[in-house]
């Protein structure tokens, strides 16, 4: 399944709510920075998606637990 920028935006507004930016210096959450830094790359590299395996092994549980709950489903238990 491949990741849209679109998605990926979603899925960082998703745990921006869920995981709210913290302290004076306004510091991102763990979750929110490993989605960041995937998302700069493919600004960087002109991509308009990737797949989602192709991520690393974070981003990657992040993007499922928040595909899974807009389908409606439980997230998995490995991504808590």
């Amino acid at each position: 399944m491949e990741v849209s920028l679109t998605e990926l935006e979603q899925a960082i507004n998703h745990w921006r709510t869920l995981k709210p930016s913290t302290g004076e210096e306004c510091a991102l959450s763990p979750e929110v920075n490993a989605l960041a830094t995937a998302y700069a790359l493919l600004i960087y590299h002109r991509h308009a998606g990737i797949p989602l395996a192709n991520l690393d092994p974070v981003p990657r549980q992040l993007i499922q637990s928040w595909l899974d709950e807009q389908a409606g489903q439980r997230p998995s238990q490995e991504n808590k």
